[in-house]
C-alpha cells in the first residue's frame, strides 16, 4: 500500500514537472513571437518614416521621367507642353508617326486616306486648287478637318510670283499674288505688308493655316532662286521678316522661313544634288542672319533645304543632317517647328534610302512626304526593332501638338 502511494506521488511530480516544462516553453515562444512581431512593426514604421523624408520630386513616376526627358527647352510653344504631353501619352505608335507627316494630298480619295491614317498635315499643290469653285474648295478643306481626330495643318506654297498654288485659280483669288520683289520695287515694304495681310485673309478664309513662305534666301541676280527672294540688302530683308511674322501672328495663317541655311547661288534641288562649299563663317556673316532675325522675333517654323554644305556635313543634305539641325537648334536657338523640304525632290529621292527615318533622326519635326506608306512603315519598323529611339519621335510629335495648341487649332 505504501509502495503504491509513493509511486503515485512520484508520477504526480513527473506530470507536474512536464506540465511546468511545456508551460515555460509556450510562454517563451509567445514572448519571442511578440518580440519578433514588435520588431517587424518597428522596422516597418522606420521604413515608412524614411519614405516620408524623401521629397516627392526624388521619386517621380515612370511617365514623369519620360516627360522630363522630352521637355527640355523653354521655347516658343512651351506654355502648351503639358497639354500636348497629356495628348501624346494617349496616342498609339501609328498616330504618333502620322502626326509628324505633312503629306502631299493624294490624287484620289484624299478624305478616305486622311480618315484612315490621320496625318498631321496636308500640303496642297496646284492640282488641288485648280478648276474648283470657292465654295467647293472650302467644303473640301472642311471635310479634311472633319475626319481629323487632331485638327489638321493645311499648308500651301503661296509665295507670290512664280510660286502660286492658290491664286492661279481666279475662283479663289481674283488676281495672282505678285512676288515680294516686284511689290517692294513698286511700293516698298508698305506695299508688301498690304499684300501679306490680304494674302493672310484670303488663305485663312479658305481654311489654309500654313503658308510655306517667306523666302528669306540671299542670292545674286541670275541664280535660279533670285526672283523668289526680296532682292534687297540684309537690313531691309530683316525688316521684311519682322513685319511678315508680326502680321502672321495676328492672323489664322502661320508663316515658314525658308530655305535654311540659305540657298545662295546654288543649283535647284528639285532637279538634283546641290553642293555648297561655303564655310560656316561665311554663312554666319550673311545667310544665317535673316533666320536669326526670324527666330528672335518669334518665327514658328523654318524649312530646311536639300543643299549639301560640305564644310558642315559632306555626305548629307541639310534636311537630313544632324549637324545642320544642331546649328539651327543650339547655335541659333530655334525652338519652333523644323520642316523638311519635300522629300520627293530629286536631290533626296534619287540618292538616299529611307529618307523619312533620316529626316526624323536629323531633328525635323514635320516631314513633307509624298510616299507616306513607305515612310510610315520604315519609321514603325525602326522603332519596333530598336533601331530608332521612340523619344526622338515623341519630341517631334510633342512640338507639332504644342504648335497646334499655340495656333488655337486644339482647344
Amino acid at each position: 500500500m505504501k509502495k503504491r502511494k509513493r509511486k503515485l506521488r512520484r508520477n504526480v511530480k513527473i506530470i507536474f514537472i512536464v506540465f511546468l516544462f511545456f508551460l515555460l516553453f509556450f510562454l517563451s515562444l509567445s514572448i519571442y513571437n511578440n518580440r519578433d512581431k514588435n520588431e517587424k512593426i518597428e522596422v516597418k514604421k522606420m521604413e515608412e518614416e524614411k519614405k516620408e523624408e524623401i521629397p516627392k520630386e526624388e521619386i517621380p513616376k515612370e511617365e514623369e521621367i519620360s516627360k522630363q526627358q522630352i521637355l527640355k527647352d523653354k521655347g516658343i510653344f512651351s506654355k502648351y507642353y503639358d497639354e500636348a504631353y497629356e495628348k501624346l501619352i494617349n496616342m498609339t505608335l501609328d498616330e504618333k508617326i502620322a502626326q509628324i507627316l505633312l503629306v502631299r494630298v493624294p490624287l484620289k480619295d484624299g478624305i478616305d486616306v486622311l480618315s484612315q491614317y490621320q496625318f498631321g498635315g496636308y500640303l496642297l499643290f496646284g492640282r488641288d486648287t485648280t478648276n474648283i469653285s470657292k465654295d467647293d474648295f472650302i467644303n473640301k478643306i472642311n471635310a479634311y478637318q472633319s475626319v481629323s481626330k487632331i485638327p489638321l495643318i493645311v499648308g500651301v506654297d503661296e509665295e507670290g510670283g512664280t510660286v502660286n498654288r492658290v491664286s492661279i485659280n481666279p475662283n479663289l483669288v481674283a488676281e495672282p499674288f505678285r512676288s515680294p520683289m516686284s511689290l517692294f520695287q513698286e511700293g516698298g515694304l508698305e506695299l508688301v505688308d498690304e499684300d501679306t495681310k490680304r494674302k493672310n485673309d484670303i488663305l485663312g478664309e479658305l481654311g489654309i493655316n500654313l503658308n510655306l513662305a517667306p523666302v528669306v534666301d540671299i542670292a545674286d541676280s541670275g541664280s535660279f532662286i533670285y526672283n523668289r527672294t526680296l532682292g534687297t540688302d540684309i537690313d531691309t530683308l530683316n525688316e521684311y521678316i519682322k513685319r511678315t511674322i508680326n502680321i502672321s501672328k495676328n492672323s489664322k495663317v502661320s508663316y515658314c522661313l525658308k530655305h535654311f541655311p540659305g540657298y545662295g547661288n546654288n543649283s535647284d534641288t528639285h532637279i538634283g544634288i546641290a553642293i555648297d562649299n561655303r564655310s560656316l563663317e561665311e554663312l554666319e556673316s550673311k545667310d544665317l542672319i535673316p533666320f536669326k532675325t526670324g527666330i528672335d522675333n518669334g518665327a514658328e517654323a523654318i524649312l530646311v533645304s536639300h543643299n549639301i554644305l560640305t564644310s558642315i556635313d559632306e555626305s548629307s543634305p541639310a534636311s537630313l543632317s544632324i549637324e545642320m539641325h544642331n546649328i539651327l537648334r543650339d547655335k541659333l536657338g530655334f525652338t519652333g517647328i523644323i520642316i523638311t523640304d519635300d522629300l520627293y525632290m530629286n536631290a533626296v529621292r534619287n540618292y538616299y534610302d529611307k529618307p523619312a527615318i533620316r529626316a526624323l533622326v536629323a531633328g525635323n519635326d514635320f516631314i513633307i512626304i509624298n510616299d507616306y506608306l513607305n515612310g510610315i512603315n520604315e519609321i514603325k519598323e525602326a522603332i519596333n526593332s530598336g533601331e530608332l529611339d521612340i523619344n526622338i519621335l515623341d519630341k517631334a510629335v510633342l512640338r507639332v501638338l504644342s504648335w497646334k495648341y499655340y495656333k488655337g487649332l486644339i482647344s
